[in-house]
């Protein structure tokens, strides 16, 4: 074969190479979460900005949170995954840091009874939104050091437990037990599927459902959110008022909704309707159907993300895909708690709907875990090129 037809066969190799970099189906589907979750915080929050004489207050932050994240995230794709690697353990100790200078008096800012908060000028950085992603590269590199410890014994298993233990331990305190509930589930959730045993996953769960037992029966308010959910018409002026109001408003949507915008729920009687409710005003505009169709893009989103956890770990990438497969576990639970609360399902709990709902330290998390989905597909991808190209050469 000539030497003008193999630099052919390389050129088209690496033009393939060049339009495949990208999981663009990945990208489409966080792209339309963001941009819906940007019309819905507004519909729900146009009202709350008329006492700052800014109507679209709420809609300005939120957006200002997606550059932020779009930024951030721009940043992260450049960053190759042996590099996450390498500084997992820095990352966590930082964020351990970041979880005690919160609690300091002075540094810690405070709001709704709950201190979770360091200010930064034109941005409060909120500590334990970026452990979920600390504790993720952090539990990869662990499950890829002690791969055969956490396979075999029950030491490789808890060790990370105990250090999970501290940083929930500090999440607790400031206080916010969902978050905690989010970081303990995703890293069980890496441990199972890094081979530990169903012996231990029986014991540490249990231990788990025991302290949240005891947290849950020694706090009237925790308990009261617990018991709320099972009857809210039981005290809906209590307890239950904002599950009942939430019931109220997927009731009015019916099957397509009232219309964008045309929503009563999110003006008079539901609580965070922007926040932690948002898929109550989602369900009341846009029926069922919408409801439907975003639980269905979220499924996509985290199927796709266990994909590409799964193509990493067939080319032996076994880092980038426990990152993945962390990043899938974290954002379809957050995802099913936040709807159960909706819905009546589970207790009523501040959790935010991933890429959707308002808060500027999730949405710009969000967006660095797509872009950490999206630097290790573009790896996976250029492993396979090269391998193609490998093999093209040596035909030829």
């Amino acid at each position: 074969m000539s030497a003008a037809v193999m630099k052919n066969r390389r050129n088209h190799t690496a033009r393939q190479a060049a339009t495949a970099e990208l999981d663009y189906l990945l990208l489409l589907l966080g792209f339309a979460l963001l941009g819906f979750g940007f019309l819905m915080v507004t519909s729900a929050s146009l009202h709350l900005g008329d006492k700052f004489g800014v109507p679209f207050y709420y809609s300005w932050k939120h957006l200002f949170s997606i550059l932020m994240g779009l930024a951030g995230g721009l940043v992260v794709m450049q960053i190759p995954s042996n590099l996450w690697q390498k500084y997992s353990v820095h990352l966590f100790v930082f964020g351990l840091v970041l979880l005690v200078l919160v609690l300091i008096p002075g540094i810690g800012r405070s709001a709704g009874g709950a201190t979770r908060w360091i200010p930064l000028g034109i941005f409060n950085l909120q500590s334990s939104e970026f452990m979920k992603l600390f504790v993720i590269l952090y539990m990869a590199g662990y499950l890829v050091r002690r791969h055969v410890e956490v396979r075999h014994s029950l030491k490789g298993f808890m060790y990370p437990m105990v250090l999970l233990g501290l940083a929930s331990a500090l999440i607790v305190s400031e206080p916010d037990m969902g978050t905690t509930i989010v970081i303990l589930v995703t890293a069980l959730g890496m441990l199972f599927l890094g081979g530990a045993q169903l012996l231990q996953f029986i014991v540490i769960i249990g231990g788990i459902g025991g302290v949240l037992a005891t947290l849950i029966l020694t706090s009237d308010y925790r308990m009261a959110r617990f018991t709320g959910y099972l009857d809210p018409w039981a005290d809906v002026n209590g307890s239950g008022y904002q599950l009942a109001q939430a019931l109220i408003a997927f009731g009015r949507g019916e099957w397509t909704g009232v219309g964008y915008g045309n929503g009563i729920q999110k003006q008079f009687y539901l609580p965070e309707a922007h926040n932690d409710f948002l898929m109550a005003v989602i369900g009341e505009e846009f029926g069922l159907f919408g409801t439907v169709v975003v639980v269905l893009v979220l499924a996509l989103f985290v199927w796709r993300a266990f994909v590409i956890g799964t193509e990493a770990l067939m080319k032996s990438r076994r880092f980038a895909a426990y990152v993945a497969y962390g990043i899938a576990v974290w954002m379809g639970f957050q995802a099913f708690v936040n709807i159960g609360v909706n819905v009546g399902l589970l207790p009523t709990k501040g959790i935010t709907l991933p890429f959707m709902s308002f808060g500027g330290n999730s949405i710009i998390v969000a967006c660095l875990s797509l872009a950490m989905l999206l630097r290790i597909d573009y790896e996976n991808r250029q492993l396979k090129q090269t391998s193609k190209r490998k093999k093209t050469w040596r035909v030829a």
